[in-house]
């Protein structure tokens, strides 16, 4: 797995997705889960591909429980997109590079609202 992946706990949720001043794509995920498995080999890549611009990491549905329920996740893998600490956008089960760039494209360009 790439360096450019961080791995998270509930503890760590706050600080290092909703307070992240760079969008991150969270992966919600298990050891089990073949889907899961076949797309990290993408996640990879995306995170060279926008290392800078988006951050990749990665939570252990089975050891953290308290994140996925919040969220309401139902499936694995569920990838959402986090800016700002709102979720952008929410990707449920394994798809290829070409959706998930899309995905994340549409969700990293949208304009931070500015209060007037």
């Amino acid at each position: 797995m790439s360096d450019l992946i961080t791995h998270v706990s509930d503890d760590a949720f706050e600080q290092e997705v909703l307070n992240s001043v760079t969008p991150v794509l969270l992966d919600f995920w298990a050891e089990w889960c073949g889907p899961c498995k076949a797309i990290a080999p993408i996640l990879d890549d995306l995170a060279k591909q926008y290392e800078g611009k988006l951050r990749i990491a990665k939570i252990n549905i089975d050891h953290n429980q308290k994140t996925p329920r919040n969220y309401g996740v139902r499936g694995i893998p569920t990838l959402m997109v986090f800016k700002n600490g709102k979720v952008e956008a929410t990707q449920i089960g394994a798809v290829n590079k070409g959706v998930l760039t899309q995905l994340i494209d549409k969700a990293i360009a949208q304009p931070v609202d500015k209060a007037v």
